[in-house]
This record gives C-alpha cells, structure tokens and sequence, in this order.
C-alpha cells in the first residue's frame, strides 16, 4: 500500500467534504451522484476510503465547519461505509450506507424541487446492489440473508416521499422498478401489487410523464407478472411494449425481454422467424417453433428435455410445456390436408386410429382412448371444430374452418 502523509489524508478528506457541499448548495447533482456512487469502485472514492483510515479523525472535520456540520448524518455515516467497502466488509457497508440513506431521503423530502432526483436514483440503486452483495456474503457465513428484505422496506420509504403531488412524483417508476427486481430476486412477486395498484390508479401519476427507461422497465416487469398469472394478452400488451419502446442498442435488455415475449406470442399462435432468435441468440426456441408447424409432438418434449433448466430458470417451462395442444391441433391439419389430397370427399372424417399412427411415427405411443380424450380437449377449446362419431371411432370435422386460427387469443380463452 502506498505511503500516505498525514497532510495528504486531510486534503482528501477536506476536498469531498467541499465537493459535497458545494455540489448541494449550487444544486450540481452530476456532482453529487458521483460521490454517492459507492460501488461504481470510482479512484477518489477509494482514495477517500483510504485517507480515512490514515486519518482516523476524518469525523471531527465535519464539526469544524458549519458547511460541514449541517450535512454530518449524511457523510459520517457515508464515510463508513467508503471504509467497510474498501476492505471488504459488505454487511457493515451496507448498515452505514442505509443509515446515510436515510438522512440523505430527509433532506430530500425538505427540499422544494426535484432537483437531486438524479442523486436519489444512485441512493436507491446502491440500497439495492449493497444489499445483494451483503447477503450473498450473510449465506456464505451460514447466517440468514436479511438486507435485501431491509432494502424492500427502505425503498417503500421512499415510494411514499415520491408518490406525492408535484414534479418529484416522476421518481416513482424508477423506486418501483427496484422494487420489482428486490421482490423477484426474493421470491415475493406477491409484493409487487400494492405499488402497481398506486402507479396504475392513482390520478397523480400520467404513465406518459415518466421518462422512457423507467416505462420500459416497468412494462417488462409487470408482463412477466402477467406471464406468472397466465394473463397472456395483458403479458403481450406490456412486454410488446417493452421491446418496442427500448433502446435498440441494448440488446442484452432487449434479449431479456424476448425471452418471455415469444413464448407468450407462442401461447397466442404468433410464431417468430429464425432471424430473430439467431440475432439475439435464443437459439432455445427453434425447435419449439419448428414443432408447432409440425405438428411434432416428439421434437417440442425434447426441447423442452433439452433447455429444461434455462426455462425453468426463467419461469416459462409451464407456458412452453401448455403448447402442446397447438402441437397436436398442427398434427391433425396434416393429417386433414394428406387425406384431403387422396379423397376431398372424405377429407373430414378423420379416423382415431389414423392419429394414433401418425403418433406412433413419431414414437409417441399412445392407444385409441388418450387419443379421443386429447381431440375431445381440441374440440372444447376451440382448437378443432367438429365432433365425434363414437361408434366408428372417428371425428368428423367442420367442413368450414375446421382448424381456426387463435388470432392472437390464448388457448384457454
């Protein structure tokens, strides 16, 4: 470690301390989020983080000057918290750094304008990274994982100093959006309801006025919720949104977002081309898509076998695994369109036993009765229009639309 003379720690720590000051009383947030900015791991911060364990009296500097003074909730603990990152100590940063927090929101809310709302943002955001980082730390060591949860609670504090009257409240989308990836990285999506029930039907807030990153953010997070609930047109509404309104050179954000977007489009019969997923790399649905035009029952169990734990993971297994009703209805408009080609008279009269075949060519083996009850599900689904013959074992299909299309409908609609 390199020497440091004890006159060259006081500068360092006298020249934040100004910088601080000064960056409140001249309104500089560009300023301010820099020296807020714990884990950007930016070289004065860790400069600081530095002189203050050479000059272990950093805090008495703060009393010195009324300029000082009046900020010391904020930076005493702010200083730390520099000093528990520094060596490592995330639990302990992380304490330091929400208690700066707090006072900081105190100010925050004493203030007219909206000035440091810029600076609000990176106390948010470090609230929720610290809190990951000390829990990851917390489970290493055997102990409970807790500071994430705090961190929830926190930012609900600060939801309710937004969510007011007055040209703060644009804040709130942004304190939403970490919410949501607090409440999905802990499991408690449940969570998310009380702040989109205040977004979405509170009269203070125009969706439009908020800027574009939080709008995007907040539609992928709320379609994926319409994802979990099976609400599927609501889900393509939102996340169609997400992907269109989003800066089309993030495309890792764009990818996450197509990662539960064509499975929903897939849930309503719209199917993707292979350029899309080539250019974003979600070469996991190519045999998705290829089994539903193929009606290949064999090919969608063995991508679903094969990319089992990545759809898991992202929690689209179960909408994935439902499409196999698609699958079987593509089965039997093959079947139709083979049959219509030898006899059109007799086009659609469709044996039971002629689909268990074509079953059995795909080394699915099933018997006469598994195969009425699965055409049984496609006629009250409206997946298949006709009716059944039980007698002679056959459906007898519409001669208008046998197979209609979902028109972007999910199936169990």
């Amino acid at each position: 470690m390199a020497y440091l003379s004890m006159g060259e720690a006081h500068r360092r720590i006298t020249d934040y301390l100004d910088r601080f000051s000064d960056a409140i009383f001249s309104q500089d947030v560009a300023s301010l989020k820099q020296l807020l900015s714990l884990s950007s791991n930016s070289a004065s911060l860790l400069s600081l983080a530095h002189a203050l364990d050479f000059f272990q009296d950093g805090n008495r500097l703060l009393k010195q000057s009324d300029k000082y003074s009046q900020f010391g909730e904020i930076i005493a603990p702010l200083f730390r918290s520099y000093q528990s990152y520094r060596i490592g100590n995330l639990v302990d940063c992380y304490h330091a750094f929400e208690k700066a927090a707090n006072a900081f929101v105190q100010e925050f809310r004493n203030w007219e304008s909206a000035w440091a709302l810029e600076a609000l943002y990176v106390i948010v955001y470090e609230i929720r990274v610290l809190a990951e980082r000390a829990d990851r730390d917390l489970a290493s060591n055997g102990k409970s994982p807790e500071k994430l949860k705090g961190a929830g609670s926190f930012l609900m504090k600060v939801f309710g100093v937004l969510a007011g009257k007055g040209p703060k409240r644009v804040g709130a989308l942004y304190v939403t959006c970490q919410l949501f990836k607090i409440y999905f990285k802990l499991g408690t999506v449940h969570l998310c309801r009380s702040v989109i029930r205040s977004i979405e039907t509170a009269r203070i807030f125009d969706f439009e006025e908020f800027p574009k990153r939080d709008k995007v953010t907040y539609m992928y997070y709320t379609g994926r919720l319409e994802v979990f609930n099976e609400n599927f047109l609501a889900a393509d509404q939102k996340l169609s949104y997400a992907f269109t309104h989003c800066n089309p050179q993030r495309e890792a954000n764009l990818r996450m977002i197509l990662k539960y977007l064509i499975p929903v489009k897939l849930s309503i019969g719209i199917l993707p081309n292979n350029l899309l997923l080539e250019k974003y790399n979600l070469v996991e649905y190519s045999n998705v898509v290829q089994a539903l035009k193929r009606g290949d029952l064999r090919l969608l169990r063995f991508a679903l076998q094969e990319h089992e734990d990545r759809f898991l993971r992202s929690g689209v297994y179960l909408v994935l695994e439902r499409l196999e009703l698609q699958v079987y209805q593509r089965l039997l408009k093959k079947i139709y369109i083979i049959q219509k080609q030898k006899d059109p008279s007799k086009a659609h009269q469709m044996k039971l036993e002629v689909i268990v075949k074509a079953l059995k060519w795909l080394d699915m083996d099933m018997d006469l009765d598994e195969v009425e009850c699965i055409v049984a599900i496609l006629i009250h689904k409206n997946l298949v229009k006709g009716y059944f013959a039980h007698k002679s074992k056959v459906v007898v299909l519409s001669k208008q639309d046998p197979f209609p299309k979902l028109n972007g409908k999910p199936v169990n609609s």
